[in-house]
């Protein structure tokens, strides 16, 4: 019995010590894609990123954007033309982990908790 507990607690013990690796300058700039979905339409955004400013094609659209890196992990985005009220709203981005080719990231208004959301870039160049 106690040697069970023993293991149990070890195993334990390894598994919250396990972090997700974080590459995360091989992903400061560069040109990605991500896809999401938008009122069930699949829309891809391919994007270039500098370590400034940050141009995306949305469907033929050209959008640029500022970049503010907060630490190696961490940005926000903020277009620098914006349409719509919405669109003056920063966006807040930090990448959990990292392969060879790809991030993911969660992302959300800036000071908003409760509405984040996740998804993957794969680096093109």
């Amino acid at each position: 019995m106690r040697s069970s507990v023993l293991s149990c607690l070890f195993i334990l013990l390894f598994i919250s010590c396990y972090q997700a690796e974080r590459n995360c300058d091989e992903f400061r700039t560069g040109t990605f894609e991500f896809s999401y979905t938008l009122d069930g339409k699949e829309i891809t955004n391919r994007f270039s990123r500098n370590d400034s400013l940050e141009i995306a094609k949305i469907n033929n659209t050209i959008d640029t954007s500022s970049v503010r890196w907060i630490n190696d992990c961490e940005f926000i985005v903020k277009k620098l033309n914006p349409k719509t009220i919405s669109e003056q709203k920063a966006i807040h981005i930090k990448i959990l982990s990292t392969t060879a080719d790809s991030y993911t990231f969660e992302y959300a208004v800036v000071g908003d908790l409760k509405n984040k959301q996740r998804g993957t870039a794969k680096k093109i160049n």
